[in-house]
């Protein structure tokens, strides 16, 4: 117990040390995510649009959740080399799956009939897709965002234990030079960030929710499923 309560005094006495490789382990998560999003969501918005890929969505999930993320590290370093880029990569590798998943279930899920009724008002299937299918899908959708920003920024330190950039990690995985009391520290920080990405996700999933469903999700239901199996969960 006693290095866990040595690691706050650390981190008050180098502030200056801890928001600086705050700083850079959140521009990596930042510029994985980004990455992920634009691609994944796209794709996995088209695939519930068009009610097809079903099984290629779930199984690249299931994948992307089965590979050990310090493998995927080391196998990338091993193709592409050492740096920032590597480590960017792995994460998006990692956390475009979650997303992928996510926004085709939850486009997948809107209920037919509500699909079907903006169809027989004469809208194109964009309009169908941007006006009515997406604002409905965004709870489970951004879920899903919400539980890849977690992922990777918990993942983030990793990069250090492969000779990358790994932000905090670059504490943790030298305790050589900051002591036990410096490794604890930076743990607890990683824990810390990833906590108020979660809060800060979860704001703006609520934020993004059109008002008239915020009443009739049961958002903890949502996030749950986002971060299990999403196909369990459909879009109320």
């Amino acid at each position: 117990m006693k290095p866990v309560l040595d690691g706050f005094p650390w981190i008050v006495h180098n502030l200056s040390l801890v928001f600086d490789k705050i700083g850079v382990h959140l521009l990596i998560a930042c510029m994985a995510l980004v990455v992920a999003i634009v691609i994944a969501t796209p794709i996995g918005v088209w695939l519930g649009h068009i009610h097809r890929g079903s099984f290629a969505a779930i199984n690249i999930s299931n994948v992307g959740r089965a590979l050990p993320s310090l493998a995927v590290i080391a196998i990338l370093i091993g193709v592409v080399g050492l740096g920032r880029n590597t480590l960017i990569l792995a994460l998006v590798v990692l956390a475009a799956p979650v997303i992928l998943t996510n926004a085709y279930v939850a486009v997948d899920s809107v209920d037919r009939d509500v699909v079907d009724a903006a169809r027989g008002m004469g809208l194109r299937e964009r309009d169908v897709l941007l006006g009515v299918e997406l604002p409905l899908a965004l709870p489970l959708l951004f879920a899903g965002i919400r539980t890849a920003a977690v992922y990777v920024v918990a993942t983030v330190p990793l990069g250090a234990l492969t000779g990358t950039d790994g932000g905090l990690g670059d504490i943790i995985a030298n305790q050589a030079s900051y002591r036990l009391e410096g490794v604890v520290g930076a743990a607890i920080c990683v824990a810390i960030l990833a906590l108020l990405i979660d809060g800060l996700f979860a704001a703006l999933q609520r934020a993004a929710t059109p008002r008239g469903l915020r009443g009739h999700i049961d958002f903890a239901a949502v996030q749950t499923a986002a971060a299990g199996n999403p196909q369990e969960e459909g879009t109320p």
